[in-house]
């Protein structure tokens, strides 16, 4: 799998900036891309709210659907600015979203669990990513979108991979398959969960453990019982917390590439969401700063997704064929019968 290189294609979700150096632009420049990106995430925020939908799969389909935009240069500072800063300020409101407290709670089982099912899920995705031709790179984004927090860790982890990445196109496919399984196994894991009679605490596990992304956990929790919720949205959050030290780990194993002569330490919005995670910990942040701070993370996240879209070559994005996403199936599957496992045989 090629690398794609940053003067052939507009890159999306380029935390580092190593893609493509930060435009020199004013605000009017950025305003129009903004504009369309908020007019694009506000969209997906009303389906989502009065339909049910989840908002990620509606910003990242509105966003191919608003995707022949890109030819139009005028819109280039502002997707840009969204795809990349809006994106480093998300994951960090994401820290709020943890407290240490919460994660030690579970007890040393449920956390070692956690840890495996995420490290083998990734494995998972190197490994049939290779079967499928595809390099290691390729494997560790589908694998560790599946583990750790869908399109959010896919985007994170795309920007580590230096020359290595995947490309803009299969990103999206990524993007795409996880919002997909992500809202097919809220709406089937509760059902496998109920037909094995599992008690509140194994049921919030494996929805907690297995669901890619955060609102689809939470939601299959919550739809289980109250309590099962509740613990599959520390679960879940758990493994949010480990997107920064699986960032940290692909940036020391993968290199970056031939041509690149340094090495990316340990990112500021990484740090950012540690010490937030921190701060949480104490409970000095009211709840009600926490609540704001969630809505706004997710929106911040949303129109990253949504600038993504834009950006992305559809032409080769169409023409990756349907291997990309047997490899986030195959990790998908893993990561829930793994899951599966441990809640049945280790927890409770």
């Amino acid at each position: 799998m090629a690398a794609t290189r940053s003067g052939t294609l507009p890159m999306a979700a380029d935390l580092y900036g190593d893609l493509e150096p930060s435009p020199t632009a004013t605000w009017r420049d950025h305003l129009p891309g903004l504009v369309i990106v908020a007019a694009g995430t506000l969209a997906a925020g009303f389906i989502s709210d009065h339909y049910g939908a989840p908002l990620t799969l509606m910003a990242l389909l509105i966003g191919l659907a608003l995707n022949f935009l890109s030819a139009d240069g005028r819109l280039t500072p502002g997707l840009g600015f969204a795809s990349r800063s809006l994106l480093r300020w998300g994951i960090v409101l994401v820290g709020l979203r943890v407290t240490f407290g919460q994660i030690v709670a579970l007890g040393p089982v449920a956390l070692l669990a956690v840890l495996v099912i995420v490290a083998l899920t990734i494995g998972c995705g190197v490994l049939i990513g290779r079967r499928l031709g595809f390099d290691a790179a390729f494997g560790t984004l589908a694998g560790g979108a599946v583990a750790i927090c869908g399109a959010s860790a896919a985007m994170a982890l795309a920007t580590t991979l230096g020359e290595r990445r995947a490309s803009q196109a299969q990103l999206t496919l990524v993007l795409v398959g996880i919002s997909a399984l992500s809202a097919l196994a809220m709406v089937t894991y509760p059902f496998v969960a109920h037909a094995l009679h599992m008690s509140d605490l194994k049921a919030g596990f494996l929805l907690g453990a297995s669901i890619h992304d955060v609102a689809q956990a939470l939601g299959a929790g919550y739809s289980y019982s109250d309590a099962a919720g509740q613990i599959a949205a520390i679960v879940k959050l758990t493994r949010v917390a480990l997107l920064a030290p699986v960032l940290a780990i692909v940036a020391m194993f993968l290199p970056r590439g031939e041509t690149s002569g340094k090495r990316q330490g340990l990112p500021w919005f990484v740090v950012g969401f540690f010490v937030l995670a921190g701060v949480n910990s104490t409970g000095v942040i009211p709840a009600i700063v926490t609540g704001t701070a969630e809505r706004v993370a997710a929106a911040l996240l949303a129109a990253a997704v949504t600038a993504t879209a834009i950006r992305s070559p559809l032409p080769q994005l169409l023409e990756a064929g349907p291997r990309p996403m047997l490899v986030i199936a195959a990790s998908t599957l893993c990561a829930f019968l793994l899951t599966l496992a441990a809640a049945v045989f280790l927890i409770g």
